[in-house]
């Protein structure tokens, strides 16, 4: 079989300018005119496909390992799966072991693009699955207070958020931003909190039938909704400058893109599950998930808006369907929560560079930035509480339960990396206020609600709260230990 040289491959002989899907013209055997005829494209070559193997092989297998070391501590698995990527890149391989780092995870833009889009698939399916956990009866039922200490769990952190973004050196400020950008990024990445750290945590503690844990849930699920909105709006800022009308058109498209979905999208969204639901296999409705997911996703995206938004407010009009049955996502859940998760967070720890901090006035930003995102979700649920009448000791443990950032915060980091927005110094600052916050919210919480005596009627919705929860859908298995 004759083939053609290195240097010129079969699909490049042509000078003339062709597609991938295309070779250049021939002639048939009968001398008849030309016939275009059709390649396939090149085949991913074997040495990046082999290096792309071995990192996802070696990333999830330390992530798993170091995410279950860091749980018989105590301490979210979120941790050890972040740590495992830390392990493997420039705070620790690129120096132990230059070579190996330089191999297994090389520095061409492409190879980390393959790596990056398997995250990127990963976060889009685990932010639908926290909004399908979303359950938006319990906000509605306790909307006066739950918007209280949501709105003022919003504005304070923002506040100073913003504050400090104008603040900071503009060595932090990253090469796709200017300032004014940057601090409103770092203000929407003070605001969130993580719903799924939250109610786990809760669940844990054996708090989720409490009043503050009910409350926490609902003001959380607020925050978390108001804030991929505000990171949406910031992230075409990012994309499109501070023109007016720029600003005006995403902030457009992002009412249009909501109307939509509240009018057309529950309708379609409902069908396509009535209809998968109807299935005897699991793998229809599983499918038609992903694939309703993914469509939302790419929509908010060539709009201009975040994709991880669209997935989100997708996985909430999936979860708020009557037809939708969770436990038939199981397999879903847990692919994306036992494999592609890990592989995330190794991801996302890979962009972190710890030796920054051995900088002491890097040191001291990083323990500032820290400091202003504790203060201000703090501040700002506390005072909500008590504008609710709420005690002293309840007041302080929705404040612990809203200053859980974990996987959310992470997202943020990561989209303010992708955008430009953040460079690796204030992105690894990001990543530490995700990490010691989740540390945070447990002793904090015990401390609490040990002082808070239990309300008549707690215990009858104890009995009845794996069905009113989020977490009888979806909380136990989305990302358990995060």
């Amino acid at each position: 079989m004759r083939t053609s040289p290195p240097c010129s491959p079969a699909w490049r002989t042509s000078s003339r300018p062709t597609s991938a899907w295309t070779s250049p013209s021939t002639t048939d055997r009968t001398g008849g005119a030309a016939v275009p005829s059709v390649q396939p494209v090149p085949p991913i070559a074997a040495d990046v496909l082999l290096v792309l193997l071995l990192q996802l092989g070696l990333l999830l297998l330390l992530a798993l390992v170091l995410g279950r070391l860091a749980t018989r501590f105590g301490m979210p698995a979120l941790v050890g799966e972040l740590g495992a990527g830390v392990l493997l890149g420039p705070s620790v391989l690129d120096h132990l072991a230059p070579g190996l780092a330089a191999w297994l995870l090389p520095k061409e833009t492409a190879q980390f693009h393959l790596l990056d889009a398997v995250g990127q698939f990963a976060v889009l399916l685990m932010v639908g699955i926290t909004g399908m956990s979303m359950d938006l009866s319990l906000v509605r039922r306790r909307v006066a207070t739950a918007a209280k200490v949501s709105v003022a769990g919003l504005v304070v952190p923002l506040l100073l958020g913003v504050a400090a973004g104008l603040a900071l050196p503009a060595t932090l400020i990253g090469p796709g931003a200017d300032r004014t950008v940057f601090a409103l990024f770092l203000g929407a990445a003070m605001c969130v909190s993580a719903i799924p750290v939250i109610a786990k945590t809760l669940m844990d503690m054996n708090l989720l039938h409490r009043e503050v844990g009910q409350l926490t849930l609902a003001a959380g699920m607020v925050d978390d909704v108001f804030g991929w909105l505000l990171l949406s709006v910031v992230s075409a800022m990012a994309t499109t400058g501070l023109r007016a009308g720029d600003v005006a058109r995403s902030l457009l498209l992002l009412v249009v893109f909501l109307v939509l979905a509240a009018v057309v999208g529950r309708r379609v969204v409902a069908a396509v599950i009535r209809v998968a639901s109807r299935s005897p296999s699991q793998g229809t409705l599983v499918a038609a998930v992903v694939v309703l997911l993914l469509a939302l996703a790419a929509t908010t995206h060539a709009m201009g808006l975040e994709a991880v938004f669209g997935a989100f407010v997708c996985g909430i009009l999936i979860g708020s369907t009557p037809s939708f049955d969770p436990a038939r996502l199981a397999p879903v859940r847990t692919f994306v929560l036992a494999v592609l998760a890990p592989v995330f967070f190794a991801t996302a720890g890979l962009r972190m560079d710890l030796t920054a901090l051995r900088d002491p006035s890097v040191l001291l930003l990083a323990i500032g930035v820290l400091l202003i995102a504790i203060l201000g979700k703090f501040a700002g649920a506390y005072i909500g509480a008590l504008a609710s009448r709420m005690s002293h000791w309840e007041a302080l443990a929705l404040g612990a339960g809203m200053n859980a950032r974990g996987v959310i915060e992470v997202i943020v980091a990561m989209v303010g990396l992708r955008l430009g927005v953040l460079n690796t110094v204030t992105y690894t600052v990001i990543i530490l206020v995700a990490i010691v916050t989740s540390l945070m919210a447990p002793p904090v919480l015990k401390l609490a609600m040990a002082r808070v005596p239990e309300r008549p009627g707690e215990r009858a919705r104890a009995r009845r709260v794996a069905v009113e929860a989020p977490g009888a859908a979806g909380t136990s298995t989305v990302h358990a230990d995060d």
